[in-house]
Parts: structure tokens; C-alpha cells; sequence
């Protein structure tokens, strides 16, 4: 090439122009090019930005200078300027992003400064700037954080960490959690994944952390963030503080909160977080919020102490109403003798009627009047044969002993409480329902009086009297228990139960004696009186009562003394269980026995530890029973999922035996005949402890709505995989986890298993229908129903227990629930858990106790009945009707703003009929209500502002 040529081209390459076009189409080729993204950056800043900018890279070479008193105003406005940023919530504040490459050499600058006040201001804009250093340097923004507040002096106080922002606030909060975490466990903070970075040291103790976490709490409670700041306390284990730091305005969403939170932790955990919401409720005067979370504590000294607190007769009238409903006993809510200075021993009258539940017969029939179901129904009501086949109508007809037996209960349960049934209160003279009966089934027909007349201990017991002066033993055996069900849930000053059957309990007739015990049981549920204490214990300890006495005294003791953990019931049940020979032990009444035991511990968690120990040495098979039982009764309603893991694994224990039983009888098929007197000897063990735990999965997640979700998932594996005396639980834990709760899911599922090849299943599957639909008069199973009863006219036994079943979906016609949970489905009432845990305990063993002559266990489901109803009153305790809304309850927790806490709803006047899963609130502004939910018995007072707002 000619040298002239090649001058040019050098001349034209070396063109400043020409140089910067080559790079620029370099950097098209190579978009990732770190030099042109940098200027291409450059280029899109606007002026605004680009201003700000200089003004930030200004600031920090003033910061390096030697003139110490450039650095106060250049940190100011610095601070200034990270402030007063705006930004859009996906992008990072324009200070922070120009500020960041500049970090690094700023750290490196705050450590060549002494200490000053305006070091400690450094550190304050550090423990900002390093929000967005997060990723490579660990909680940087914590660490300088805690250097700023060591270097303040004292006599000035570092600004709350709340004036960098939000966004701040929450970083802050993170790592607070993390590096208390770190220092609880004792570990070294990871090192940073950069050598020339400072180690994450932070400074401080715990107490800084905790001061520290509370200033990001109020900020949070101040900002509508409770769920962050109770989130924040329980990482810093100090949750309990939360009380100095809520107000007027932010207690009621705080609690709440922790309210839902409580499902969800591990003991002791949720007992703290109980304990603290009762501690916020009295902060701020809010008696019966706080009274219910003293019950679900089952604290009888905070229930004393809640009850007694309010000076207003009217509020003390309704926490009356609330500690009535769930059966707690009246002696809890007394001083103790040394506090009671005046000597008082008794409420005022109006108060003792609240507790004792006097006028709930009467509110009831009313209720009855105003939905137009005081009539009384008959069975073809509720059988409505002319719907069914021809020949399910026909078998109808028949007169048959266990048809009138079957139609004994449907008629007890469909008209209960409203006392006038024609088949038994109101039948013609010599024309009674009872002699359609033979032997035990009178005595079932006689209790049936308990029921129709529920709660009227007026009326009622004149009804029973005539029929315990009759010769025949079970008629009068039937009128002992009628006494004991009409007196279940009501206390009068006449004590007429204890006096009537009291005298029984020492008869020599089997029946007699049975029924007065059970009788007294019932009556007094929940009660915790210490003279059936007297009465009943000497016949657990006895070593020549009939095992059938002992367990029935010993399940009576359990209903009495439900939840108390009382000492002796326990010491002498479990001497009774070591001192018993085994064929006493093994016969089919020592389920009850161990049943008694378990219900002393209903919701008492932990406590019940040193009582497993014991019954661990027992070497029979009752023991692991009454193990099982007890612990499930502890834990009921908890969801504790440890537990349910460890059921669920009793449940599947067996079928890893059957699979490696399957492998042996391949390898040695010709060892035929020992393997079948192998299968023998196997099939002997008991293991009627496994059908216990499935019962107890579903007791132990009743209490919380994902835990009880998960459980029905179990249950259908367990329903494809089990073994027998499993597949026969299944329904009955599904018809305990969902009582008078009819989900569309569980229906559907029961009605499949109500047509299963094992009769046994069958009939559990068809009670468990019952369960379900209790008092709900739901259509769909009704129909299901009857399409049962004509599918099993030939099966005596499952048709009995298909008319119960429809006795219980229309029972009290309606209006009578059984499920155990109340107060918009916070609060447990222990004595309902009993009631229907002893019902259930009956059906694991149908054959022997309801299908025989034991078929009066049914009414054990006494202590779970309580009317559905929303009744208003005005403060003298008369019926008030109001307008309100019901509709389905919905959770509202963490919403913004006032969400609506029910859907759907329909506007209705009081009184009014309340499903399981719905809410009521008032539709109108002119009465403020006493209780915090809308549900039994509410009390009303006059809106003093509503008549000046009319007037307006």
C-alpha cells in the first residue's frame, strides 16, 4: 500500500470525531458493555436529577474535607434531601440510588472521624444508606442504627426511627428479628461475602434491641401496621409489652390480631398471647371481651376477678348471661373467705337468674312462638313416609319394638325444650307411648320426658313424678333420668335432682342405680360440686361395684368436674385402673372408665403429663386407651399439630405390619397352617386405642378452621388405607369436627360412606349425618335421609339409627344446636365437648351399648344442646325486638379501614334464629349492646346521642 494511502487512514482513525462514532457503534454491537450503559445512564438522567446528583457527590467530598465545620450543614442536608425524596413504591428513592456507589468510601470515612454529635448523625444516614447495601452487607442498617444511638450525647435524644420513613422502619424491624435471633442462639453473624467489608458487629445488648423494637412498634400501631408490630414483638419475645403502647384507637385491631394468632402457636406461647389480650380488654374497660378470653384460659381467678369488676349491675347481668352459657361454675365467681370482708356470700336475685340459666325455658318457648314452631310435631312430620317408596312407607306402618324405640328419641329430639310432644307429655291417660315399649326400652321412653321438657324444672318435674312411683323397675329407672336431662344446664336454689336421685345412687337394682348416677352427671355438668364428689367417688373405689357402676360413676365424675384436673377423681381412677383384674379391666365398659379421666383434663394442655406417666405402667390395654384419651382431651381444639402427627401415626402403625405380614407369607407359602394361627393370635391384641385417635385428630383440630380442612384430607386416606376399626371412626371424627355445621363437602362424603359394604361403617357414617346436621332442618340431608331409610328397610339396626339421625337434623325443630363452640365460635364449652365426646364413645362399639339395651347413651348429647337464638332485652331483662342483620360471618383480620364483618346478609326483628357460621349485627343505631357479640341473650341499652341525632 502506497505510504501516502496509509497516512490517511491514520489521520482519519486518529479524528477525535471518528474515534467517538466508533465507539458508539460498539457499543450497539455489545449492549453490555459497562461504559456505555454508564453514559447511556448519564445521558437519560433529566436536569432535575442530574442537579441532584452534584448536589449529593457535593456533599460527600465536603465530608472528606479538613474543615470540621463543613460537616454539620453538609450532613443536614444530606438528611434532608434522603427525606424529603419521593419515589413510586417499585423504585429506589433518587438520594439512595445516587448515594450508593459512594458507600463503601463513606463507611470507610466514618471510621476515621472521632466521636462526636456529629458522627452520631453520620451513623443515623448510614443506617439509611445501608438499606440498599442489604444483600452484601447483613444488617448494616440495625448496626448503624445502635452506633448512632451510642454516640448521642445524653443530654439529646436520637430522632425516632420513624422520620426516615415507612420503608425504613420495616428494614429496621426484619433485622431486629435477625440478630436478636443470632444473639439468643449464641452464634457468630455470618460474614459478609466481601473481605474488605466490615465484620457485622453490632453493639448493645438485648434491652437496646428490645428499646429499639418498641419505638418501631408505636411507629407501626401509629400508622395502621398492627399486624407488623405484634409480629415484630413476638420475634423479640417481649409480645406482653404491646399493653403501654396501644391507644383508644388501635387495641381493638391489635387484639384482634392476636386473637387469630392464637390457633397458630405452640404452648406456651398461646397462652401468653391470651393472657396479654385480657390484659389490653381491661386497660380499656372492655369486661366482656376480657371475661371471654379468661374462660377460654379457664382461669377461675381472672374469671372471678372480670366478673366482679364492673360496678354497673346491667354489664354484670350480661357477663351472667356469657358465664351461664358456657356452664361455668357459680362457686368460681365468689371470694374466697378471707377476702370476703362484708360476709356476702350470695349475688343479688337477678344476677344468680342470669347464671343459673332460670329463665331459659321460658325466653325459649317464646322464641319457639315468634318462628312459629311451638306446635309440636309428630313423627310423620318428621318422617314424611309419603315422600319415600312404597315399600319404605309400608315398613313404616309396622309396630315394631325398635321402631317405637326409634321413634322414642326422634320425638324426645324434635321437641325438645318446648315440653308439649304428644306421644309423651301431652298422650291421653292409660294411652301412653311408654308401654309401647318393652323392658329398656321404657326407660328410654320415660327419660324422653327429660328432653321435651328441657330446662322447665317447674313444670317438667311434676310431669316425671308420676312415673317414679311406678312398680316397674325400668320405668322408674326412666324417670330418674328424665330428672337428671330436664335439670342439665339450669341450677335452682331447690337442688331437686341431687335430692331426688341422690338417694338411688346405693340402690340394689342395676337400673335404678345406673340411672340415678348418670341422672346426676348430666344435671350437674360443668358444675364442680364438691358433694358429688362425696357421692359418686366411693363407687369408683369400690372393688366390688360391677364394672359397668364403676365407669358409669367415673364418666358422671368426668361431666361433673369437666376441665378441673381435680386430684382425687384422678388418683382413685387410676387406682382403680391398677387395682382391677384384667377381665374387668377388658370388659366393654372400660372405655368409660378411662372416658372419666380424660374429661377431668378437657383444655388442660400440659397438665395432664404426670397422669400419662402413670398410666403407662398399667400393663393392659385399657392403658394405652385411657392414654390416648386423656391427651386428646387435654389438647382439644389446641390444632396442636404434633399431636395430630403422633395419632395419625398410631393410626398408621398397623399398615407397615400388614405389608411386611404379606412379604412373610410369600417367602414361606408352605408353612400355611402357622401363619393362620399366627393371624389368630394377631388378630386377639386390643385395638380399640387406634379408633381413639382417630377420634382424637378430630378433636384436637376442632378448634381452628385450616387445621380442621387438613384433618378431612387425613381422614379420607385413612377411610382408603385402614384398617377396619379405623374406617369405622372416620365418620364419626368427621361428625364431631363439623356438629350442626353442615358443609356440603362433609355431607357429600358421609353419604357415600353411609352406603359402604361394612354395616358398621354404615351406621357410624349415618349417626355422624346426625351430628352434622343437628337443629339445622337442612333439606338436602333430610332427603338424604329418608332415601336411607328406604334403602335399609331390611337392615333393623341401620334403619333404628337412620330415624335418629332424623330426629337430630330437625331437633328442638330448628333451633337447638350441639355445637361446642359459642360466642362467634371463640369460646369452648367444656361440658358440650364432654357431652359429645361420650355420645360418639358409645358408637365406637354400636353392638354392644346403642344397638343394645344401652340405647339411652343418645341422650348424653344433653350437655352439648343450647338454643341458636340472638334474643334482645332491654335492661330490665324483658324482650326487646330490635332490627338487625344476619348473615355469614367473615374474617376481617388485617383489613384497611371498616370492612363489613358478615356477607350476604338479610335484614330480620329480634328474636332471630342464628346458624353456626353466621354473625348478627344491629341495624340501627338507636341501642348499644352490652355483650361484644351478638349471640344468646344480649342485653340493650338506650343510644343516649340517638335522640338529638333525630331531633336533627
Amino acid at each position: 500500500m502506497p505510504e501516502r494511502q496509509v497516512a490517511e487512514i491514520k489521520a482519519f482513525a486518529e479524528d477525535p470525531k471518528n474515534k467517538k462514532k466508533e465507539e458508539d457503534d460498539r457499543d450497539k454491537l455489545n449492549p453490555s458493555k459497562p461504559n456505555g450503559d454508564k453514559r447511556d445512564e448519564e445521558e437519560e438522567l433529566s436536569e432535575e436529577d442530574a442537579q441532584l446528583k452534584a448536589e449529593l457527590e457535593m456533599l460527600v467530598e465536603r465530608l472528606k474535607e479538613s474543615n470540621t465545620n463543613l460537616y454539620r450543614p453538609a450532613l443536614e442536608t444530606l438528611r434532608t434531601l434522603i427525606r424529603t425524596s419521593t419515589s413510586s413504591m417499585t423504585s429506589v428513592p433518587k438520594p439512595l440510588k445516587f448515594l450508593h456507589p459512594h458507600y463503601p468510601g463513606l463507611q470507610s470515612l466514618f471510621e476515621t472521624w472521632p466521636t462526636s454529635e456529629d458522627k452520631s448523625l453520620f451513623a443515623d444516614i448510614l443506617s439509611a444508606l445501608a438499606m440498599t447495601y442489604s444483600d452484601t452487607q447483613p444488617r448494616g442498617t440495625l448496626r448503624y442504627r445502635l452506633i448512632s444511638a451510642s454516640l448521642m450525647p445524653s443530654s439529646s435524644t436520637i430522632p425516632e426511627p420513624g422520620s426516615w420513613g415507612h420503608e425504613y422502619v420495616r428494614h429496621l424491624a426484619a433485622e431486629l428479628g435477625e440478630e436478636y435471633t443470632i444473639r439468643q442462639e449464641g452464634e457468630e453473624s455470618p460474614s459478609p461475602e466481601k473481605p474488605k467489608a466490615e465484620p457485622v458487629t453490632i453493639p448493645g445488648s438485648i434491652e437496646d434491641l428490645h428499646a429499639l423494637g418498641l419505638e418501631c412498634a408505636k411507629f407501626f400501631l401509629g400508622h395502621n401496621a398492627e399486624p407488623d408490630a405484634v409480629d415484630l414483638l413476638v420475634e423479640l419475645e417481649i409480645v406482653d409489652r404491646i399493653a403501654d403502647l396501644v391507644d383508644i384507637n388501635t387495641f381493638g385491631r391489635v387484639c384482634t390480631y392476636m386473637d387469630r394468632c392464637v390457633n397458630l402457636l405452640p404452648p406456651p406461647d398461646d397462652v401468653t398471647f391470651l393472657r396479654t389480650i385480657h390484659k389490653v380488654y381491661l386497660q380499656f374497660s372492655k369486661l366482656p371481651e376480657a371475661l371471654s378470653i379468661a374462660m377460654r384460659l379457664n382461669d377461675a381467678d381472672l374469671i372471678r376477678e372480670d366478673f366482679n369488676a364492673s360496678g354497673n349491675p346491667i354489664m354484670r347481668r350480661q357477663l351472667a348471661f356469657l358465664l351461664a352459657r358456657s356452664q361455668i361454675p357459680v362457686e368460681w365467681l365468689h371470694p374466697p373467705p378471707s377476702e370476703d370482708a362484708d360476709g356476702e356470700a350470695e349475688f343479688p336475685e337477678d344476677i344468680m337468674e342470669c347464671l343459673s340459666n332460670t329463665n331459659l325455658s321460658k325466653f325459649f318457648k317464646e322464641f319457639g312462638k315468634e318462628l312459629g314452631v311451638a306446635d309440636p310435631k309428630s313423627l310423620e312430620d318428621v318422617y314424611k313416609s309419603h315422600l319415600e317408596n312404597t315399600r319404605g312407607g309400608l315398613s313404616a306402618n309396622v309396630d315394631s319394638a325398635r321402631g317405637n324405640l326409634a321413634g322414642t328419641f326422634v320425638n324426645a329430639f324434635v321437641n325438645a325444650g318446648f315440653g308439649n310432644d304428644k306421644l309423651m307429655v301431652e298422650a291421653e291417660e292409660g294411652n301412653s307411648w311408654v308401654y309401647k315399649n318393652k323392658d329398656h326400652g321404657m326407660m328410654s321412653a320415660v327419660a324422653s320426658l327429660g328432653l321435651s321438657l328441657l330446662w322447665d324444672t317447674d313444670i317438667g318435674l311434676s310431669h316425671v313424678d308420676k312415673y317414679t312411683y311406678s312398680s316397674e323397675e325400668h320405668i322408674k329407672a326412666g324417670a330418674l333420668l328424665a330428672t337428671g336431662l330436664l335439670n342439665a344446664g339450669v341450677r335452682t336454689e331447690a337442688d331437686a335432682a341431687l335430692a331426688l336421685l341422690g338417694e338411688y345412687v346405693t340402690n340394689a337394682s342395676l337400673s335404678l342405680k345406673t340411672a340415678s348416677i348418670v341422672g346426676l352427671g348430666l344435671a350437674y355438668a360443668g358444675s364442680h360440686r364438691e358433694d358429688l364428689f362425696n357421692i359418686l367417688l366411693p363407687l369408683v373405689a369400690d372393688e366390688n361395684t360391677s364394672m359397668e357402676v364403676a365407669s358409669l360413676s367415673a364418666l358422671a365424675l368426668g361431666f361433673v368436674f369437666v376441665g378441673s384436673g381435680n386430684g382425687d377423681i384422678i388418683s382413685t381412677i387410676l387406682q382403680t385402673l391398677m387395682e382391677r383384674d384384667e377381665r374387668a379391666l377388658g370388659e366393654k365398659w372400660g372405655r368409660f372408665l378411662a372416658l372419666g379421666l380424660a374429661l377431668l383434663f378437657v383444655g388442660l394442655q400440659d397438665a395432664s403429663d404426670a397422669t400419662l406417666e402413670t398410666l403407662k405402667t398399667i400393663e393392659h390395654p385399657i392403658s394405652k386407651q385411657a392414654q390416648i384419651l386423656v391427651e386428646i382431651c387435654s389438647f382439644v381444639a389446641t390444632g396442636n399439630v404434633l399431636r395430630v402427627q403422633r395419632l395419625l401415626h398410631l393410626c398408621g402403625e398397623h399398615l407397615e405390619a400388614v405389608k411386611e405380614k404379606e412379604e412373610a407369607q410369600k417367602e414361606k407359602q408352605k408353612e400355611k397352617a402357622e401363619k393362620k394361627e399366627d393371624s389368630k393370635e394377631e388378630s386377639k391384641p386390643d385395638d380399640t386405642f387406634r379408633s381413639f385417635a382417630v377420634l382424637g385428630i378430630a378433636m384436637i383440630a376442632m378448634g381452628e378452621e385450616i387445621g380442621a380442612e387438613m384433618s378431612m384430607r387425613q381422614f379420607n386416606h385413612l377411610m382408603h388405607y385402614g384398617d377396619p376399626i379405623i374406617r369405622k371412626s372416620v365418620p364419626l371424627a368427621l361428625g364431631l369436627i363439623s356438629a350442626s355445621n353442615p358443609q356440603l363437602t362433609v355431607l357429600d362424603t358421609l353419604s357415600k360412606y353411609s352406603h359402604d359394604s361394612d354395616l358398621q361403617v354404615a351406621l357410624n357414617a349415618i349417626f355422624a349425618m346426625g351430628l352434622v346436621g343437628a337443629g339445622t332442618n337442612n333439606a338436602r340431608l333430610a332427603q338424604m335421609l329418608r332415601q336411607l331409610a328406604v334403602y335399609y328397610y331390611k337392615e333393623p339396626d341401620c334403619l333404628f339409627v337412620v330415624r335418629v339421625a332424623q330426629g337430630l337434623v330437625h331437633m328442638g325443630k330448628g333451633t337447638i344446636g350441639i355445637n361446642p363452640f359459642f360466642s362467634d365460635r371463640n369460646i369452648l364449652s367444656r361440658p358440650a365437648v364432654a357431652g359429645l365426646l361420650a355420645a360418639i364413645m358409645a358408637f365406637t362399639d354400636a353392638k354392644a351399648f346403642v344397638l343394645d339395651k344401652y340405647h339411652w347413651m343418645l341422650y348424653f348429647l344433653v350437655t352439648a344442646m343450647y338454643p341458636r337464638f340472638l334474643i334482645t332485652l332491654n335492661e330490665d331483662l324483658e324482650s326487646l325486638p330490635v332490627t338487625v342483620r344476619v348473615g355469614q360471618a367473615v374474617d376481617v383480620v388485617g383489613q384497611a379501614g371498616k370492612p363489613r364483618t358478615i356477607s350476604g346478609f338479610q335484614t330480620h326483628q329480634t328474636p332471630v334464629r342464628l346458624g353456626t357460621t353466621e354473625r348478627a349485627e344491629l341495624a340501627t343505631e338507636e341501642y348499644i349492646p352490652y355483650a361484644h357479640v351478638l349471640e344468646g341473650f344480649v342485653v340493650l341499652r338506650k343510644n343516649p346521642g340517638w335522640e338529638e341525632t333525630m331531633q336533627l
